[in-house]
């Protein structure tokens, strides 16, 4: 059986992935797999605390509600580049900056 650590451990390298991934990368879409692999960081963390800390399922809810936030961003984040790129033709952040036109 895997131990509370190895959960945890797993976790924080999902967390810190994500972070590399959001401040290395200058495409939008990266960006968002960062921010996906930080939220799953959070989930996993909520599910293992209620595994093995309170016995209950709050931290299954809690991770459920992650997971439907998670699609959320995802479909309204999409919905935001393809039209940043419709409008600029390129996903960079740079070109972010000029928007307020």
């Amino acid at each position: 059986m895997i131990s509370y650590g190895s959960y945890l451990l797993i976790s924080a390298f999902l967390f810190v992935i994500g972070l590399i991934i959001m401040m290395a990368r200058k495409n939008i879409v990266a960006i968002l797999l960062g921010i996906e692999f930080i939220l799953n960081s959070a989930a996993l963390s909520f599910v293992t605390y209620s595994k093995f800390i309170t016995k209950n399922l709050d931290g299954h809810i809690f991770a459920l509600f992650i997971i439907v936030i998670a699609a959320a961003e995802a479909a309204v984040g999409l919905a935001i580049i393809i039209r940043f790129f419709q409008i600029k033709e390129t996903i960079h952040i740079d070109e972010a900056t000029e928007l307020r036109n």
